[in-house]
C-alpha cells in the first residue's frame, strides 16, 4: 500500500470565503501514484473548513449569508449584547469557531482508476471563516 501526504498553503484576503480545491486534490492524486483507495482532505485549523458541495457562486453566497445568521460576527465578549465568552480570551473569533462546527473538519473521496470518484456537481472547497492569514490543508492518500 501506498500512502502519500501534501500540504496546502491558501491566504484568503478576506475574514470569510470559499476556495475550490478540487484541482489541487486531484493533482496530488496524480503525485500519488494510488489508482484505487482513498483520499482525505483536512483543514488543520480550527477556524476554517473543507467540504463537498457544487461550485455555484449563488449557492456560496446563500452559505455566507446563512452561516452569519446561525453564527453572527460580533468581536465582543459579552454574550448579554450578542458577544461571545471565547471573546473574552483576547480573540474575536468565536463565530469562526462555529461555523468551522457547521461546515465540517474534512472529507474522504474515494479514488478509482487514479482520479477522484465524485457523484455528478460534487467538487472539494476549502470554507475560511477568520481569515487574512495562511492556514494549512492536509491531503493524505492511500491505496495500490
Amino acid at each position: 500500500m501506498k500512502s502519500h501526504r501534501k500540504v496546502l498553503t491558501l491566504d484568503v484576503p478576506s475574514r470569510t470565503g470559499f476556495v475550490n480545491i478540487t484541482s489541487d486534490v486531484q493533482r496530488a492524486v496524480a503525485e500519488s501514484g494510488v489508482r484505487e483507495g482513498l483520499c482525505l482532505v483536512n483543514s488543520m485549523h480550527i477556524t476554517s473548513s473543507v467540504f463537498i458541495n457544487d461550485e455555484e457562486s449563488g449557492l456560496k453566497r446563500d452559505y455566507l449569508r446563512w452561516l452569519e445568521k446561525l453564527a453572527p460576527f460580533n468581536a465582543g465578549a459579552d454574550p448579554r449584547v450578542g458577544g461571545y465568552e471565547h471573546n473574552a480570551t483576547g480573540e474575536d473569533n468565536a463565530d469562526a469557531h462555529m461555523k468551522r462546527q457547521i461546515m465540517g473538519r474534512e472529507v474522504v473521496v474515494a479514488i478509482t482508476a487514479g482520479s477522484l470518484d465524485f457523484g455528478t456537481w460534487e467538487q472539494i472547497f476549502y470554507g475560511e471563516f477568520d481569515g487574512r492569514r495562511e492556514k494549512r490543508v492536509l491531503i493524505k492518500i492511500i491505496g495500490d
